[in-house]
Formats: C-alpha cells, sequence, structure tokens
C-alpha cells in the first residue's frame, strides 16, 4: 500500500461523517463515500502531493453527491429520509446528556439548507481552514462566510429551542 492509498485509509472515518452530512441518510453516505473512492482512484493523477487530501477529497464526494441528486430527479426517484437519527451518539458514551445533546445537534445540522449545512460540517465539524473549505465547495470565500453565518446563527437558535423546553 503506497502513501496515497494509506492517506485515504486513514481518512475513512471524516468521509464517512462528511457524507452523512451531505446525504442525511446512512445508506447513501456509505454509497457516497465508495463513490468518491473509486473516482478518487480514476482521478488520483490530479492530486498534488503536499497539498490536502482530506479537501480534495471533500470536493470529490460534493461533486459525487450532485451527480446522484441530478440522476434521482431524472429518474424520479425520492431521496430517502433518515430515519436513523437517533442512533446519532456513539454507544460508547455514557452520559445521557451528552447523548441528547449530540442527537439534538444532529438533527439541527440536518435541518439546515444543504449549502449552509456543508460550510457548516466543513469548518466546525472537519476543521478546515475557510479558504480550504470555499475551494471544496468551489465556491467564493465571501459566499462560504455568509453561509458559515447564518448556519451557525440558525443552529444556535435552534439548539436554543431545544434548551428552552
Amino acid at each position: 500500500m503506497d502513501g496515497f492509498q494509506r492517506d485515504l485509509v486513514a481518512l475513512l472515518p471524516r468521509l464517512r461523517r462528511m457524507a452523512r452530512v451531505i446525504t442525511r441518510h446512512y445508506a447513501d453516505a456509505d454509497d457516497l463515500v465508495q463513490t468518491a473512492i473509486e473516482r478518487a482512484f480514476v482521478s488520483r493523477a490530479q492530486w498534488s502531493p503536499g497539498t490536502r487530501l482530506d479537501s480534495w477529497m471533500f470536493r470529490i464526494m460534493k461533486n459525487a453527491w450532485i451527480d446522484e441528486t441530478r440522476q434521482r430527479a431524472r429518474r424520479g426517484r425520492v431521496m430517502a429520509e433518515d430515519d436513523a437519527l437517533d442512533r446519532v451518539a456513539d454507544a460508547g458514551v455514557a452520559d445521557m446528556d451528552t447523548r441528547l445533546a449530540a442527537t439534538a445537534a444532529e438533527r439541527a445540522l440536518a435541518a439546515l439548507p444543504e449549502d449552509q449545512r456543508l460550510a457548516v460540517a466543513l469548518v466546525l465539524i472537519e476543521g478546515l481552514s475557510y479558504r480550504e473549505a470555499a475551494e471544496a465547495l468551489d465556491i467564493p470565500m465571501g459566499t462560504l462566510t455568509s453561509r458559515l453565518v447564518r448556519g451557525r446563527m440558525a443552529l444556535v437558535e435552534q439548539l436554543e429551542g431545544v434548551d428552552g423546553e
């Protein structure tokens, strides 16, 4: 296994997490990760060693999801709703409050419009810089910043509503 393959394997948990954010469905997320990995191997020559593999993979994943949603629209298929939100928290997390907060955060994130959800996930969850996230989404940095601000505000509003209940 060469360095590219090792780095890609190490990146799999993050890819899967990001795919869940993009698709909002576990089975679709697994399919999306597989598609992105396949595309990465086919396009391997386009990746520049020394650059961030995660940003490159997130961009491939976003584009693969766009292709998939277009195909589904053409076929008239309805995308599956996420029926597994209650399985968000780690089974190893013993604290019920932590698990409830994780579930609430997952639901709040899933409720965001896609453009905001992706910006929040790339910057706040995956830790990409604004520049890297903007490149991964193929948008100007100002657009990313705007989406991120609106997404953060919506998350705070939704999560404060949960705490107040």
